[in-house]
């Protein structure tokens, strides 16, 4: 029997896609083991590896970069106009290097999150290219206006050729592709029961004095740690290696643990607006903080479905940065949508992928 081969390509930007992605593959995996995956990305092998659980091939190539970025929240636009007009321009060499491989590994589909060029790959290499986003890397372009409007029209002639989208919740309305389905929330599911989290990392404060604080692959400049000492009861968890040592702080840096392992046993998450936080967030039903962020467009639907469908609070940049987190006394707001989200996104697009490779 031959095998069904994915070819699973990862918009290299942060951790968000590739841990929402390896999610998903995970499910597949489970479901149908003989599927042999290949994931193209640059994520580091550790990172698909605390979502995936078992084998799969690892080709690290970009094909797009999202937005260069400082920290989580400080993008430098012009060195991002100068790499998107470098890929543009070497977009033909790009796509016959990978149709090459595509075609030797004779691979039967693509799935992508959510890089243009890959639909540009199936195209030429004549098989269907799906895709899986809550919004196109040409919405968050326009959105800066000036030259980047020419470069958002040429990225989305890419996605006009997507053969299906799954388009996630927190969405834009992603014009650009042809055949959507809207499916539910997707994102990992804990490891490690609760006990044994509390147990290994000292958690003994109760759970609405635990606050988890997740800024993403990229981390967060300038966290204002001090503020820590106002709440000498409570603990506070982060993976942000860089942070200082204090006595109510949790270091996590063994990276077979990740964020939602840890998300049952807290009160509240302290996150920059993303998908991939508020998705598993969501899931769990474990209340959201959340910060506003102006020039990423994607921030203004992440926002408002979040406060739909899950208890939230959205504080100021002032409030965090400089205020002496007051907020941390106040309830958060319950969701503004009586009736609740779907939370199958993962059975559902693996499901889809699992009945097209035993079709074909």
């Amino acid at each position: 029997m031959v095998r069904p081969i994915l070819y699973v390509a990862i918009t290299n930007h942060g951790f968000g896609h590739s841990t929402r992605t390896a999610s998903i593959v995970n499910t597949i995996q489970k479901l149908c083991p003989e599927i042999l995956l290949i994931l193209v990305t640059t994520a580091p092998r550790w990172l698909l590896e605390s979502y995936i659980e078992g084998d799969f091939i690892l080709r690290q190539r970009a094909f797009d970069l999202g937005v260069i970025q400082a920290d989580s929240l400080t993008m430098d636009k012009a060195a991002t106009l100068s790499r998107l007009r470098e890929i543009q321009k070497n977009q033909n060499p790009l796509i016959a290097s990978e149709v090459s491989f595509i075609r030797q590994n004779r691979v039967n589909l693509i799935l992508a999150d959510i890089p243009f060029l890959a639909c540009g790959f199936a195209k030429a290499a004549d098989i269907p290219c799906w895709m899986l986003s809550n919004f196109g890397w040409d919405f968050i372009y326009r959105d800066w206006g000036g030259e980047f409007i020419e470069i958002a029209d040429w990225i989305s002639g890419w996605y006009a050729d997507c053969n299906l989208l799954f388009r996630l919740p927190f969405h834009e309305p992603m014009s650009s592709f042809p055949n959507i389905t809207d499916v539910g929330l997707t994102g990992g599911i804990p490891k490690y029961p609760s006990e044994e989290i509390r147990a290994t990392w000292g958690i003994t404060a109760q759970q609405d004095k635990t606050i988890l604080l997740s800024f993403g692959g990229l981390g967060l400049q300038q966290i204002p740690y001090h503020n820590l000492s106002n709440f000498p009861d409570w603990q506070f968890i982060s993976f942000d290696k860089s942070a200082p040592e204090l006595p109510n702080l949790i270091k996590i840096t063994n990276n077979k643990y990740r964020p939602i392992d840890f998300m049952p046993v807290c009160g509240r998450v302290v996150s920059k607006p993303g998908y991939g936080t508020f998705a598993e967030a969501s899931i769990l039903e474990v209340p959201m903080v959340t910060i506003p962020r102006d020039d990423f467009a994607e921030a203004k639907f992440l926002l408002e479905g979040i406060s739909d469908y899950n208890h939230h609070q959205i504080i100021t940049p002032t409030e965090f940065f400089e205020g002496n987190w007051e907020f941390l006394h106040q309830l958060p707001q319950p969701p503004q949508q009586k009736q609740g989200i779907g939370k199958d996104g993962n059975e559902t697009i693996a499901k889809a992928v699992i009945n097209y490779l035993q079709s074909i």
